[in-house]
């Protein structure tokens, strides 16, 4: 039944932009189109900025909104460098709300059609408010000009399973069967884990033709499914006009077209001697993280595969990428036009061992490395068909494998330790290795009962549980629960890198690498020892990370396929002292070259970097709106992402922590019990972090606590009324 519909006239999109936007509220189903002002292109660019500007402006600025609230919104949106396929990676969709687990704005960068296929309707952005009374789903009709939202109705027989859901509504929407025409459509989507749980993530889909399929990226992080699902919003659906590479009409498409070939060029060349990203993806990370000691195992206590351990042979792929590149659907395989990464792998065959698709034959999408990291070696897990079994019904139930991997490895640890047992669990021994019971939990979690309700609720909520009803140590389980601002952990170890420690803690978001993954760089190369060094990487790449989300881009092809020039660069500047060759700056200024022959701005790498201070610096102050965001919401890291909780980790690593007490600290470690050393260690770990903190926030141009100051935020022309009311009390 048709609730809703708007018809419209489809304008051509002009450098990069289509230059407006579309508004649904799902409680009055009213539709609206707003124009997009040339202040909010130069203030907030596109994406991210987009997203996070409608957001400002749509919430109530009186009461701080709650992530269930009708008021909170779902944007998402593409940026003026998305939809191309000129240039490597430009399909991304960047997708916000406010976090059922962190309660500020989380934000999720993900691949899919969706992004390109809504800007080429006509759409920059789409911002969904409100709550339905009954499922619905919103369907937006590119090629005929129209919007609609659209009850479900049982005769529909509309799956409640995101993988069938996402193929009957891509058969149901495009024109007719041909695959020419299902290739129009994109669908987004979640599942029936997003209903019980606050770990509920996006399915963006694109329909490939090689797989005959249509497969999905997710947009994963924060419960933006949860959010969704309490939304009543079954799916949105986008069926667009014909792509034509030049429907983005750059304003230099000669130049887009050149740099475009060259960076398309290299990545085809070098990739098979780098990462193999279009033969394994990112599939080929764990193995790089097991030998350098960096792989979460067993709820991050270790590094790595307590049998694999060669140092000798750095690269080679030993534990899972050579199981996983032989039957991933080889060769270009991109979730976008014309990109040349072609990550997007694929498993092809697997038969489902558990749960209400056992014994079905499917496709799984992926495995992506933190798939593999999270819900493998941090459970302990070494089997590469248990990984594909979580990874499929975690993406069919729409659960972020990050949050789940993570949050499973503490249940898992605080089932070891004693705080919780098979009675609490309903029967579940929920030791590490055991896979079966993990997995059961995700059922748990998709049906809306048992102990996975409880573990659902995310690894914030479970460690109050935890302690006022099992009697844990509330100290203990803060150590060792891998969350921070109520997000889990992504998977890396950073006990050894204090620079990925405050990427991390000092995040808009919580503790997801896209901001600031640098702890390559910090602990294999050792190109940041310094606290200055630190900081000033801490300022220059959140920043650089974030602009990515500002245009619609995708950051692999910036940073896994890098031409040999960029080494005959200097580590560090002479004259500033600042990274060089860990930039990738010779890629850095094609994206510069890149932006401006896409929309005329003429722009250098600082015009870059200054466009992405403004959207970061304004999200800070969003998150101070929402009662958080200041210098107490960055410290309460937990322990165990800066060293040794317990005397196992600590001998794990004896020899390299006895020297660092003795070479750093001036302790003889012979003199002292392991209890001592670890204590004496922590306070000096802590005591770091504190003073990164203290460095951070001065290169940021912020207050001691942790707040923008107002110099700041005029210098940005950020310096908006509203804006100021937010920030003046903590000046």
């Amino acid at each position: 039944m048709i609730l809703a519909e708007k018809k419209y006239t489809k304008k051509d999109i002009e450098k990069g932009y289509a230059n407006q936007t579309l508004y649904i509220n799902l409680s009055t189903n009213e539709i609206t189109i707003k124009p997009v002002s040339d202040e909010m292109k130069e203030k907030f660019i596109g994406g991210k900025g987009f997203d996070l500007r409608l957001m400002w402006n749509g919430l109530p600025k009186d009461r701080i909104v709650k992530w269930d609230d009708p008021e909170n919104e779902i944007c998402i949106a593409t940026g003026p460098l998305g939809a191309s396929a000129y240039y490597p990676g430009g399909g991304k969709s960047i997708v916000t709300t406010i976090s059922p687990l962190t309660g500020i704005v989380i934000d999720s960068n993900v691949g899919g059609y969706f992004g390109g296929y809504l800007k080429i309707s006509g759409f920059d952005a789409i911002e969904i408010q409100g709550k339905a009374q009954k499922e619905i789903i919103v369907f937006i009709n590119g090629e005929e000009g129209f919007i609609r939202i659209e009850e479900v109705e049982d005769s529909d027989n509309i799956p409640d399973h995101s993988h069938l859901l996402t193929q009957k509504l891509t058969e149901m929407y495009a024109k007719d069967t041909s695959d020419k025409e299902k290739q129009k459509v994109s669908v987004v989507s979640t599942g029936l884990g997003a209903k019980y749980s606050n770990w509920g993530m996006l399915n963006f889909s694109w329909y490939n033709r090689k797989r005959n399929w249509a497969s999905c990226k997710q947009a994963g992080r924060g419960g933006i499914g949860t959010v969704m699902a309490d939304k009543q919003l079954k799916a949105l659906v986008v069926r667009s006009p014909q792509y034509d590479v030049k429907l983005n009409a750059p304003a230099d498409p000669e130049t887009l077209s050149e740099i475009g070939k060259q960076h398309q060029k290299e990545i085809i060349t070098l990739d098979p001697s780098h990462n193999q990203m279009r033969i394994v993806g990112t599939g080929y990370l764990p193995d790089i993280m097991n030998i350098t000691d960096l792989l979460p195992t067993e709820n991050f206590r270790y590094g790595q595969h307590p049998d694999i351990k060669d140092k000798e042979i750095p690269y080679k792929r030993q534990v899972w990428a050579d199981i996983f590149g032989e039957d991933t659907g080889k060769g270009a395989d991109g979730c976008w036009y014309g990109c040349s990464v072609s990550c997007s792998h694929f498993t092809r065959g697997y038969k489902v061992k558990t749960g209400p698709f056992k014994e079905e034959i499917v496709i799984v999408d992926g495995p992506e490395y933190e798939t593999i990291a999270g819900c493998g070696s941090n459970w302990g897990v070494w089997d590469p068909e248990w990984v594909l079994e979580v990874n499929f019904y975690c993406d069919t139930y729409g659960l972020d494998t990050i949050s789940v991997g993570t949050g499973i490895a503490f249940v898992m640890e605080s089932y070891e330790e004693g705080i919780i047992n098979s009675e609490i669990t309903g029967g579940l021994e929920l030791n590490f290795g055991n896979v079966e019971a993990a997995v059961e939990l995700i059922h748990q979690m998709a049906r809306g009962e048992g102990f996975g309700v409880i573990v659902g609720k995310g690894i914030k909520q479970m460690k109050e549980i935890f302690a006022k009803e099992y009697g844990g140590d509330p100290q203990f389980l803060q150590d060792i629960g891998m969350e921070h601002k109520g997000l889990e952990f992504s998977e890396y170890v950073t006990k050894e890198s204090l620079t990925q420690q405050g990427g991390y803690g000092f995040t808009n978001k919580g503790p997801q690498h896209d901001e600031a993954w640098l702890i390559f760089e910090d602990v294999v190369r050792g190109s940041i020892p310094t606290f200055e060094d630190k900081a000033a990487a801490l300022t220059w790449f959140p920043y650089w990370r974030t602009w990515f989300s500002l245009c619609g881009l995708c950051k692999l092809p910036w940073n896994d396929v890098i031409d040999p020039k960029n080494f005959d660069l200097p580590i560090k500047d002479p004259e500033t002292g600042e990274l060089v060759q860990a930039k990738i700056l010779y890629h850095v200024e094609w994206y510069a070259k890149y932006f401006s022959a896409m929309t005329g701005i003429q722009s250098s790498i600082d015009d870059l970097i200054r466009m992405s201070e403004q959207v970061y610096t304004f999200q800070r102050i969003f998150n101070i709106r929402q009662g958080k965001g200041l210098r107490e919401h960055d410290s309460n890291l937990p322990y165990r992402a800066m060293g040794p909780v317990t005397e196992v980790e600590y001998s794990s690593r004896q020899e390299r922590y006895d020297e660092q007490l003795k070479d750093i600290i001036g302790i003889d470690p012979k003199t002292k019990s392991l209890k001592e050393k670890i204590k004496i260690l922590r306070d000096y770990r802590e005591d770091q972090y504190t003073k990164l903190q203290d460095t951070v926030y001065k290169k940021r141009r912020w207050t001691s606590g942790g707040c923008p100051t107002i110099e700041l935020v005029k210098d940005l022309g950020i310096d908006y009324d509203d804006v100021l009311d937010f920030i003046k009390p903590h000046q």
